[in-house]
């Protein structure tokens, strides 16, 4: 009799563990438990399959050498849901699998405890989100949208018309400064518009000389030169339906000007080499840093191509004219690029804000973009700190407050002087008494500050 009831507990005992491993196996999330002392008790398929280390090799093993992730050292969520009783879910962190690669996971946590209240140990479920940032990552990479969600007066006029102009198919020029995101305002206007199913190409007339950039854009048949085996066509053909991007419109040659005017009257173009003409239904958005009326003036821009591209203008302003939009952008930049290098970066402290608002940004949003990827890059916190802007952007910025202070300090002491002068009818003798300095440091101080009568 006590040996059936022994094989009885032995059996349901068995079952028991049988039909919880059951279970455990068909979660898809990883799960694993430990005793008091860290070691894993259990290791579920999808644990295996995260982690690339079989429950064979888990079981018995300290956590921590097993599921090697960034948190374990310092901030392990099992070791705080031990230490304080409470659970935590979705902590976000990564993990290393077996072979090296890292993985990123959200990790939730939760007791083991008798029917006194005495605790046994804590399991650990974990998720892969390695689809999850794959996919915010590809989302990301089309462009940094907060850059047209704009808290900045200076924007609200554009934002009010974008609708509008992506829903027409007028011509837009795009003008601003090195950096201020005319290309990623080109593609938004391109992915509102009814051509968003069609190509946006974009071509940068600047960097081409003026023979390549003409077959870039209109393309050329096989034999039109020399090396010219095959027909190839250019990027009206390219983007046929769709959008043409021409940034840098005013860097291109008068000769040139005249052939991209003859495309924009008669919708059609023609290869290099060829002797038929073809049509074209593009939309063409261009971009310049330069003042087109003044090149108009210098005879360098065509002014008949002006008002063919010009039929709908945007100035772009300049990122120091738009501060309030910065801690967006920096935001955006670093999802971006702390989803890139797969680390796990919630934010910016004080001080560098501080910096962002005070800087005067000559390089634009492109700099803004430059300056956060290298301090994600360069990160070992979850919080990116002054330390890592680049030591030059420090100093400079310091030599400019000096700049400024010793500019407030000639300001003050130049109209001192002049109510001085001014108070003695210019009597120099008089003005050096009564501001108690010797009268050659009067007459030096009034050539150096420029001071005349």
């Amino acid at each position: 009799m006590i040996a059936f009831l022994q094989y009885s507990v032995y059996y349901s005992v068995m079952h028991n563990e049988i039909f919880t491993a059951n279970i455990l196996n068909s979660i898809s999330d990883g799960v694993f438990t430990v005793n008091t002392d860290w070691e894993i008790t259990s290791f579920n398929k999808a644990a295996e399959l995260i982690t690339g280390v079989q429950k064979k090799e888990a079981i018995g093993q300290k956590c921590f050498e097993v599921f090697k992730s960034n948190m374990c050292e310092k901030d392990c969520p099992l070791r705080k849901t031990m230490k304080t009783g409470k659970s935590l879910i979705n902590k976000t962190g990564y993990c290393l699998s077996k072979n090296g690669e890292r993985i990123p996971i959200s990790v939730s946590t939760a007791l083991f405890k008798d029917e006194n209240g005495t605790i046994l140990g804590g399991a650990e479920t974990f998720r892969d989100l390695s689809e999850i940032e794959k996919l915010k990552t590809e989302l990301l990479l089309r462009g940094p949208h907060p850059v047209y969600e704009s808290k900045s007066p200076s924007m609200q006029n554009i934002l009010s018309i974008i609708h509008s102009v992506s829903e027409s198919s007028s011509s837009v020029l795009i003008q601003g400064e090195t950096g201020t995101g005319k290309e990623v305002l080109a593609r938004t206007i391109h992915s509102q518009s009814p051509r968003k199913q069609k190509p946006f190409i974009a071509v940068n007339c600047g960097a081409l000389p003026e023979s390549l950039l003409e077959s870039e854009l209109f393309g050329y048949k096989k034999g039109a030169f020399t090396g010219a085996d095959k027909d190839k066509p250019g990027r009206f053909a390219l983007a046929e339906g769709g959008t043409l991007f021409l940034d840098e419109i005013g860097d291109i040659s008068p000769a040139m000007q005249v052939k991209l005017l003859r495309v924009l009257q008669e919708q059609e173009y023609e290869p290099l080499g060829s002797v038929t003409s073809i049509k074209t239904n593009v939309r063409i958005i261009c971009a310049t840093n330069k003042n087109l009326t003044d090149l108009i003036e210098k005879d360098l821009f065509r002014q008949d191509l002006y008002y063919r591209i010009n039929v709908i203008t945007i100035m772009l302003p300049a990122l120091k004219d738009r501060k309030e939009d910065i801690a967006d952008i920096a935001q955006s930049f670093l999802e971006k690029y702390s989803s890139q290098q797969q680390k796990n970066i919630s934010g910016f402290d004080a001080d560098v804000f501080n910096f962002f608002y005070e800087y005067n940004w000559p390089g634009n949003i492109r700099e803004l973009e430059n300056i956060v990827e290298r301090m994600t890059v360069l990160a070992k916190n979850s919080l990116l700190t002054i330390d890592l802007i680049p030591p030059e952007l420090l100093a400079q910025k310091q030599t400019t407050e000096g700049s400024s202070i010793n500019k407030a300090r000639n300001e003050a002491e130049r109209e001192c002087i002049i109510k001085a002068l001014t108070a003695n009818n210019w009597n120099k003798t008089k003005t050096a008494h009564e501001l108690n300095i010797d009268k050659a440091t009067l007459w030096r101080k009034i050539k150096k500050l420029h001071i005349e009568e």
